[in-house]
């Protein structure tokens, strides 16, 4: 079955809703049913929204920290001091940005985006316990509709030295994450000693290229065909993630080590 990714429409919500409710009621709309090995794709910024994750920075007060990193990087003081908020640790940054470490992904600005936030000072946040929240709704989908199928909550995200922006899984319930090909063979059969296949990412790559960027209003993606990428077990988005001692990118750009416990066997990421 070829994999198929269907854009669901949706109407914008400026204040806390039912996410499960709402993306029920969006199929519906379109005449559309998850089935079981389905895959239903969110975007992050309409999963905060359902938690109230809008924030006004007009009632920010700025820290000490907050005003030196808005100082070094060029940023508004109280856009600074969020980021700083939202942040596990900051990596760096240029004028005007930020890049953050925040649940084992690097994000500029911490992921805090002001575009489709509804104000002129109001910024959303990435969703709070976000692989909680993509769990919770596919235990409704299962026991509403019967259909054992996957979620993933999905941010765009900007790849160094490339124009344009990708899927990420910021969260992932029911599916695998990460498609593990080390020993598997090559077109020589040689072993591939390194290769793994971002699966959650993948999916929400595809799903990120339908749902759009800017006024499409479609914060809802249903993929089909996605093989075997469901899980049995409670796999979570945070496996996807490595140290940065581990990555290509962190340690050739001089970024922080050993921040964070490396998994068994793991392999600097991008290597393949």
């Amino acid at each position: 079955m070829p994999l198929t990714a269907t854009p669901v429409p949706a109407r914008r919500e400026k204040e806390r809703f039912d996410l499960f409710a709402a993306v029920e009621a969006a199929l519906h709309e379109a005449g559309l049913r998850a089935s079981d090995g389905d895959v239903l794709v969110l975007s992050s910024k309409y999963a905060a929204v359902s938690q109230g994750r809008v924030l006004d920075l007009g009632g920010v007060r700025v820290s000490r920290a907050g005003a030196a990193l808005a100082r070094k990087h060029g940023m508004s003081p109280r856009l600074a001091e969020v980021v700083l908020r939202e942040s596990d640790h900051i990596l760096g940054g240029m004028a005007g940005f930020v890049m953050a470490a925040v649940g084992g992904m690097v994000a500029p600005n911490a992921g805090i985006d002001r575009s489709n936030s509804g104000g002129a000072g109001a910024v959303v946040l990435y969703p709070a316990e976000p692989d909680r929240l993509a769990e919770r709704v596919r235990r409704k989908a299962l026991v509403r509709w019967g259909a054992r199928i996957g979620v993933i909550i999905s941010d765009s995200r900007i790849m160094p030295a490339r124009a344009g922006t990708v899927g990420v899984a910021v969260a992932c319930a029911g599916i695998e994450p990460v498609d593990d090909m080390r020993a598997s063979a090559d077109l020589d059969g040689r072993p591939l000693k390194v290769t793994r296949r971002a699966t959650a990412d993948g999916l929400a790559t595809a799903a990120n290229h339908v749902m759009g960027e800017g006024a499409e209003s479609v914060p809802v993606c249903l993929v089909g065909g996605a093989g075997g990428a469901l899980a049995g077990r409670g796999a979570t988005a945070a496996e996807a993630a490595i140290p940065h001692d581990q990555c290509v990118y962190s340690r050739a750009l001089g970024g922080p080590r050993g921040r964070g416990r490396p998994r068994a066997g793991a392999a600097p990421a991008g290597l393949l």
